[in-house]
């Protein structure tokens, strides 16, 4: 029978009662009707503080939005925190095989574990997890970005740099592995001078920094180790957001100062060369019969929408696109380039003569949403020109522009005309009787 480690901070540090729980993690994480704009690279490391949700959860979610793309690619979490209660000697696992939060059990990666036996500086110690809040309180946020995934959970003690970074090092993995560093920054100053100690941390961490202290973050031994990681591997630390007590839900007198950081080892933009790279060797194997090129990355494998586009001397050739994300992301970008260069009715097929005066824009869809308006005019005033593409469906017909067509048409009134007549509908039908979604895009192009 499998051993659970329970929630032990559930109803003081965080929500008690699972629905009032994943109700108060959205909020945080953000639950708008706008989708927020997708993203194709996320963190491979990130530090987060782990003070009650109350007073830190904000700070805290600003790291996991960072997740947006991690989810079905991410599989593991290695969760380093400080042991608050218990005092350690090196970084202490448990002998647990899953830990349970309001949300449901994790499972342990026991096999992650066993891998750290050797290490003298990895030991077992259940009383150090018992009732340790840094780690607990990340999994909800964990839960909810990631669905499924198993967890190796160190409680970090009285340890080395070296050591520290030595088991981040073994269990580094692939995408498949997350790193998570919780620690808050300076404990119980005053507001003025919390902000002053806390602006010099946030520095130090950001240049990596080996030699944090623990008056300034609690967490600085596991955080150390991170940023030796950080240095080794010429990785960039991005600040994302940073406060303290006294910002959310505290007295100035005496404060507790958070921060969260990402750490990344592929950007957007290299994704993105990616994937014009997909788009352009599926046209060239059906054009000029060369063979397209294998990408093996595990990102690639998950669903995702796009609209492959071709421009010529910087005119539209072709436009193809998915705005509902059931396929495999490079499978769906390369049938759009196939079918944007051979199959868009409005154009003839692509020759070999054309393509070397083409350039191909691929633009990554998030999921659509309805926007709820009571008029046109409300219609109007939640429209984000220029951000958002917009779909509109009536009778049975259905158009979208994405938003680059915003460049061409400004005016929100006529960029809905112009797609009421792309859906074929009556130029006087009335927007109050469509139903209208927005999605935001990031978009990328290269010949």
């Amino acid at each position: 029978m499998a051993s659970i480690r329970p929630a032990a901070v559930a109803g003081m540090f965080y929500p008690g009662e699972p629905r009032a729980l994943a109700a108060e993690v959205a909020r945080f994480l953000g639950g708008g009707d706008a989708e927020p704009a997708p993203r194709l690279a996320f963190p491979k490391a990130l530090v987060v503080p782990h003070a009650g949700y109350v007073y830190s959860g904000a700070v805290a979610a600003r790291a996991y939005q960072e997740l947006s793309a991690a989810r079905g690619v991410v599989r593991r979490v290695v969760l380093l925190g400080p042991a608050h209660r218990v005092p350690v000697r090196g970084l202490a696992a448990p002998g647990v095989d899953a830990f349970e939060t309001p949300l449901g059990t994790v499972p342990l990666d026991r096999a992650a574990l066993r891998s750290l036996a050797d290490l003298p500086q990895v030991v077992r110690s259940d009383p150090a997890h018992a009732l340790e809040h840094s780690l607990e309180v990340q999994l909800p946020f964990l839960q909810t970005m990631l669905g499924e995934f198993s967890l190796v959970p160190l409680a970090v003690g009285m340890a080395q740099v070296a050591e520290v970074a030595e088991v981040l090092e073994r269990l580094w993995g692939g995408t498949e592995t997350l790193l998570v560093i919780s620690t808050d920054l300076s404990h119980y100053h005053a507001y003025a001078d919390a902000r002053r100690i806390d602006a010099a941390t946030l520095a130090r961490i950001a240049a990596s920094a080996i030699d944090i202290d623990h008056d300034e973050a609690c967490g600085a031994t596991p955080l150390n180790g991170l940023l030796w990681c950080a240095r080794k591997r010429g990785l960039p630390v991005q600040l994302l957001a940073a406060c303290n007590s006294g910002d959310t839900a505290g007295a100035k007198d005496s404060v507790v100062g958070y921060s969260s950081f990402a750490l990344y080892e592929q950007s957007d933009a290299q994704a993105g060369e990616a994937l014009i790279a997909i788009a352009r060797a599926a046209i060239e194997q059906e054009l000029l019969g060369k063979p397209a090129a294998c990408l093996d990355a595990s990102w690639l494998e998950r669903p995702g929408a796009t609209f492959v586009t071709l421009l010529k001397d910087g005119v539209l050739r072709g436009c193809v696109g998915s705005l509902e994300a059931t396929k495999p992301l490079a499978q769906d970008v390369g049938e759009n380039a196939l079918a944007a260069a051979f199959r868009d009715p409005r154009f003839p097929q692509l020759s070999a003569a054309e393509w070397p005066q083409c350039e191909v824009e691929v633009s990554l869809l998030s999921a659509p949403r309805p926007i709820r308006f009571a008029d046109e005019a409300d219609l109007m005033r939640q429209i984000r020109a220029g951000e958002d593409g917009l779909i509109l469906e009536a009778e049975g017909r259905r158009a979208t522009f994405l938003p680059q067509v915003w460049q061409g048409v400004p005016d929100k009134r006529a960029f809905l005309g112009q797609l009421v007549r792309k859906a074929g509908l009556p130029a006087d039908t009335p927007l109050t009787s469509c139903r209208i979604s927005r999605y935001r895009v990031m978009k990328f192009d290269g010949r």
